[in-house]
């Protein structure tokens, strides 16, 4: 294994050991702009080869390059390498360490992702496939009625949907909705907090004791946790009360309430599990749908074919259905497709070690941050092929038309996007049967064409939101396949009113 160590050597002073304030600027600067390479709108693998070793400050920091490398230590030692890096305003004080993505590894995170590990995994997803359904139906016919604003309708789906599955929630139709606007403007300060530079405590880390009154920052910090955990509280309540009732649905919250002796989580805990599941889940998947209209618009041969696949196994008289699933291969290898060519977070959240380890010879210290490079791992032309870059379906089929995943260390997905180890995605399961079912409606009812005076933007410009990344904004045209699709959506909508 090569190894190449970038290091950035802080002086000291001799008789403290303390790091001089001007070293500390120094080393966030240089995380921020370490961070920005990385999110860079084309990534580049760094040099020279499966692991890279960088020292910023005396922080190191390991970037994998490799899926084998990656693999090796996220995955197959997990138990120490599944910590997040501190973040003391966005993980500790403003969500009480209570926010799974972000939370620190120990034995109330355990308990939580074992919860919702159970509460999602493939044998249980299924049991979301209704309001999976309901939402795909209604997105089709928001499309056909008014198709300029696919974006919104792309972002109040995705919410909407997974408001339904954690909250029991009825469907919302506008994105503008209180609930959405509510727990999004929770997303978006999250985001904020959580990005390298946004307060100076992360690097200073003794004004973590100052008080609340003497600081601005950690007096708001409080205020916005007081504010969410009343929120979160009281959608998991609602819930509650209703299962108390017997007036409820298949939901998330529900089945926490349920297994709560099995899991022993407390009412706090639960309501903060069911908020991570909307925090990770909402603003990625719309992200995904905007990457897949791109990706139907950038490579119109793979519309085309899976358009012919959906009219010979699906029909014209009918909306696809989860029926469907094993007699569309090609659908679903788009979907991996579009999850491989366009990862919406394309260095994954870093990973943070527990204690020393060694690979392939070299100590890589306790408190390194590791981040996995997905953007390379998703675009390796030794696993992919010289054409990695490109957007082609037919790379998961074989010879006979049959999807085939024979990317190792994928877990069967064929791609990284959905992280490594002991925190990969929560809801992956969910994730891409929301994902199935949304672009075979689409795609069965719908045209995906450009715009005859509009060009279309290079993914170059791809906008970068802290959390995702999505297509630069773009404009196309989207228009009924079929003289009676728009009908038969009408029609399918209302009986589900």
């Amino acid at each position: 294994m090569q190894r190449l160590s970038l290091t950035f050597s802080p002086q000291m002073h001799a008789s403290s050991r303390v790091l001089h304030p001007a070293t500390l600027a120094s080393a966030a600067v240089l995380s921020l702009v370490f961070l920005g390479l990385l999110r860079a709108k084309r990534r580049a693998k760094l040099p020279p080869g499966p692991v890279v070793y960088l020292n910023i400050a005396g922080q190191s920091i390991v970037v994998l390059n490799t899926a084998k490398s990656a693999a090796d230590l996220l995955d197959h030692r997990g138990g120490i390498y599944s910590d997040r890096p501190q973040n003391i305003v966005a993980s500790e004080l403003m969500t009480g360490g209570l926010l799974v993505v972000f939370g620190r590894y120990g034995e109330v995170w355990r308990r939580m992702r074992r919860a919702a590990h159970e509460g999602l995994n493939n044998n249980v997803s299924p049991k979301f496939h209704p309001i999976q359904s309901k939402e795909a139906i209604f997105l089709t016919h928001s499309l056909m009625v008014n198709p300029t604003a696919w974006d919104r309708h792309f972002r109040r789906t995705a919410a909407s949907a997974v408001l339904s599955i954690v909250y029991d929630i009825p469907t919302l139709l506008s994105e503008q909705d209180p609930k959405i606007r509510l727990i999004n403007n929770f997303v978006e300060r999250l985001v904020r907090a959580a990005y390298p530079g946004a307060f100076f405590v992360e690097y200073f880390t003794w004004m973590r004791y100052l008080p609340a009154w003497m600081a601005k920052w950690k007096w708001d910090a409080l205020e916005q946790h007081r504010m969410d955990d009343e929120m979160f509280r009281g959608l998991f309540t609602d819930v509650k009360n209703r299962v108390a009732k017997g007036d409820y649905r298949e939901s998330f919250c529900a089945t926490l309430l349920e297994q709560q002796d099995r899991h022993s989580l407390n009412e706090k805990e639960s309501a903060w599990l069911a908020a991570t599941l909307y925090a990770g889940g909402a603003e990625t998947t719309s992200a995904v749908l905007a990457w897949f209209l791109f990706a139907m618009l950038s490579f119109p041969d793979a519309q085309n074919r899976a358009q012919e696949e959906l009219d010979a196994v699906v029909g014209r008289s009918r909306m696809p259905t989860f029926a469907d699933y094993k007699s569309l291969p090609y659908l679903r290898a788009l979907i991996k497709e579009t999850l491989r060519w366009m990862p919406v977070n394309p260095i994954g959240l870093s990973h943070r070690l527990i204690e020393d380890d060694y690979y392939e010879g070299h100590l890589i210290p306790k408190g390194s941050i590791v981040i996995a490079n997905v953007w390379a791992l998703n675009r390796d032309p030794e696993v992919y092929g010289p054409d990695a870059h490109l957007f082609n379906p037919s790379r998961y089929l074989d010879k006979e038309g049959n999807l085939t995943v024979v990317v190792a260390e994928t877990k069967d997905e064929g791609h990284h996007s959905f992280g490594f180890g002991r925190r990969i995605c929560l809801g992956r399961y969910v994730a891409n049967d929301s994902l199935f079912i949304d672009m075979a409606s689409i795609l069965w009812g719908l045209s995906i064409a450009p715009l005859a005076d509009a060009a279309l933007p290079s993914a170059d410009d791809c906008v970068d939101t802290g959390l995702v990344i999505r297509p630069p904004p773009f404009h196309c045209s989207l228009t009924p396949r079929f003289a009676d699709a728009p009908g038969i959506v009408a029609n399918t909508m209302e009986l589900l009113v």
